[in-house]
């Protein structure tokens, strides 16, 4: 590379890098070697099988005629066309077209027309598992999956919550969901909802993939709403005293994310677990899948009564927050660069965070692709009958 300073003026070996642009977080793919939420289980019907994608990749996810549940390219290695609309054959899946029968490994088992003496390769499998309602492939590497740590999903299996299953496509990169998330400082964009809300950050820690804030708030204005008095049990005083602060952390586990509020007490009574999924090759469109878990109080059905109040509360939040993000992802679009000018302190660790733990575009791609090559071998041709 040719330096940027005239002839003569730079040192021996010096190559000056202060005049190119730094990265930009919105070009950083989202790492595959991770295991993410694709479909809810109730969307992948017994005998079904459903189409899903992942950073433009298309997966197709089976579920048998015995209940188990496994993940396959979205693909036919003869022509290509989607297995998800084929059909599911006790625990195969046969496509629409030819009836070429995949079993959950992906190989092919049957072609009706050739017989089983040389079938051609199949297609790619995915490791596949369920929890908490949500079905999770391991996108990348699949000898990595049984040494990748599987998410912890917070409290979505115990029976002291009572836990909400929501998301939503969402058309911006997912990095600007993580920021929108940890960044409490944005409250005054729910003053609608919340009544005006200042938040006070107690200190963040950081480790080697993960970053985690700590705040407090305090209603300046407005009343509480009662999906925030849902959630704690009860109403709280305007302006708490400082024995009375709850702690909201706020933690970013690559590439899932948190929030947890405890009392004073340490009790925790809401427990929040998240993920963003990219659906196209570019990154500009995520799925979101979060469980919210609040805990149940001492008279259990109060919540139960009350609970579509918090659903239309938490939804409301949800679509201020969807509409600001999508904001921010055409502002970057339309300056064709990251010009954001960040100050808070936690959030410039996240974003070089999520840049380290992140692969450069189509990076992540090229890799799988390599592991999606199927050589078709040559068939036998019958003798003519």
């Amino acid at each position: 590379m040719q330096a940027a300073f005239p002839q003569g003026e730079q040192g021996a070996g010096f190559v000056d890098t202060s005049s190119r642009p730094p990265r930009d977080l919105r070009r950083v793919d989202i790492h595959p070697d991770h295991w993410y939420p694709l479909a809810w289980s109730h969307e992948v019907k017994r005998g079904k099988a459903h189409g899903v994608r992942f950073a433009g990749d298309p997966i197709v996810l089976v579920r048998t005629a015995s209940g188990k549940i496994f993940a396959l390219e979205d693909r036919c290695a003869h022509r290509q066309v989607p297995l998800s609309a084929g059909v599911v054959d006790g625990e195969s899946i046969r496509c629409c077209y030819h009836g070429w029968t995949y079993d959950c490994s992906g190989r092919c088992t049957d072609i009706s027309y050739l017989g089983r003496e040389r079938l051609p390769n199949g297609v790619r499998a995915y490791p596949c598992r369920e929890a908490a309602g949500l079905v999770f492939v391991f996108t990348g590497d699949p000898a990595l999956a049984d040494r990748a740590n599987f998410p912890e999903l917070g409290s979505a299996d115990d029976r002291s919550y009572k836990t909400r299953r929501f998301g939503g496509e969402v058309k911006c990169h997912y990095t600007f969901m993580h920021e929108n998330l940890m960044d409490m400082n944005h409250q005054f964009l729910h003053r609608r909802q919340m009544g005006r809300m200042r938040a006070r950050s107690l200190g963040r820690r950081r480790g080697e993939d993960w970053i985690e804030v700590d705040y407090t708030f305090v209603r300046e204005a407005g009343k509480q709403p009662i999906g925030e008095a849902l959630v704690f049990g009860q109403k709280r005083d305007a302006k708490p005293d400082e024995g009375q602060k709850d702690v909201m952390t706020i933690r970013t586990e690559y590439p899932y994310q948190t929030l947890k509020i405890r009392t004073k007490d340490e009790t925790m009574v809401m427990d929040l677990w998240i993920a963003y999924v990219p659906l196209d090759a570019e990154q500009r469109t995520n799925r979101t899948f979060g469980l919210l878990s609040i805990r149940r109080p001492k008279i259990p059905l109060l919540l139960d009564a009350a609970w579509p109040l918090l659903v239309w509360f938490t939804e409301r939040i949800f679509t201020e927050d969807r509409w600001i993000v999508e904001r921010e992802q055409e502002a970057h679009d339309r300056q064709g660069a990251d010009h954001n000018h960040e100050v808070f302190p936690a959030i410039i660790e996240l974003r070089s965070l999520l840049m380290e733990q992140g692969v450069p575009h189509g990076a992540g791609r090229s890799a799988g692709e390599t592991r999606r090559v199927h050589i078709i071998q040559p068939v036998q041709e019958l003798p003519a009958s």
